[in-house]
């Protein structure tokens, strides 16, 4: 299949590079030079304007957008809607809000376009192991894009699923990462306590060993692995955890559905946590507990 894509940081061109490895044609538009360059030095078809892209499209026109969400998905699915005739594909590879989705999927109706939501999860390893895709939008146009979809996917047979009407796509993935963030948390708790225990244990080694066998294997206990091994004490690295978005808009969503997400919501609350330098809440729980109960209290030295 012939398509085109918008979006070359290190997720999506790792994704042209694993659809031109499978005979697709690629058409790609990128702002700057230099990742056309990039581009087209791997054998994808460079575009330098929207304009171009299309015309170098066939007469269905398949254009996947892997591109930040929130404003960068509304400009380029504005410069592409004029292009674009009846029953060409619009796809969002990203993290958009599901909310967001189903409008834009209106919208782009009104042209009678179609917009399919793709959640997309692999991170930088998805060009050797393969991307786990969750879409969503009109049945008839997913099956369309199917030969990308499978591409994409670990295999042709797996790793991928259409999960329902427009917006079903970055639901699922914004679910997904929810779970994701209470699984980091659960290893990362686990494995404090094991580092702060009376042992001198090879993190690294057990971690290893519930690989095999155990019910907490999983990938990401596959990736403690690997970080345990390049820096054991992670003593390179500060506790600062970002997020992304999906967990907020996860247990957002939790609160409209009246659903009790205690352990998501708990772990997106320990990322807020890990920025603070000093934390005013736990003063004053220091400060209660002095007043109420007389317990000691650490004070800072005076400089």
């Amino acid at each position: 299949m012939k398509i085109g894509f918008i979006g070359t940081g290190k997720m999506g061109f790792n994704m042209i590079q694993r659809l031109l490895n499978d005979h697709h044609e690629v058409v790609v538009w990128a702002r700057r030079e230099e990742k056309l360059k990039e581009v087209e030095n791997i054998g994808a078809i460079g575009a330098r304007s929207h304009e171009e892209l299309v015309e170098k499209l066939p007469d269905r026109k398949v254009i996947w957008l892997m591109v930040p969400a929130g404003k960068p998905v509304d400009e380029n699915i504005d410069k592409l809607l004029p292009l674009l005739k009846k029953e060409d594909i619009i796809i969002d590879g990203g993290n958009s809000y599901w909310r967001d989705t189903r409008q834009r999927a209106g919208k782009v109706a009104e042209h009678d376009v179609e917009l399919l939501d793709c959640g997309t999860s692999g991170g930088v390893w998805g060009l050797e192991n393969g991307y786990s895709l969750m879409y969503g939008g009109k049945k008839e146009a997913a099956d369309y894009v199917g030969p990308v979809f499978k591409s994409l996917a670990p295999a042709y047979d797996k790793g991928h699923v259409y999960t329902g009407p427009s917006g079903t796509g970055h639901m699922v993935k914004m679910v997904h990462n929810g779970i994701e963030y209470g699984m980091m948390q659960a290893y990362a708790e686990g494995f404090e306590i094991l580092e702060k225990a009376p042992y001198d244990m090879d993190l690294e080694k057990i971690a290893d060993a519930w690989q095999y066998g155990s019910v907490v294997r999983s990938w990401l206990l596959e990736l403690a692995v690997n970080a345990l091994g390049e820096d054991p004490k992670l003593d390179k690295l500060k506790d600062y955890v970002q997020d992304s978005g999906e967990g907020r808009w996860t247990v957002q969503t939790a609160i409209d559905f009246d659903v009790p997400a205690h352990v998501i919501t708990a772990s997106l609350f320990n990322r807020f946590q890990s920025r603070q330098n000093e934390s005013f809440a736990m003063k004053m729980l220091a400060a209660l507990r002095n007043q109420f109960g007389g317990h000691a209290v650490k004070s800072k030295e005076k400089k």
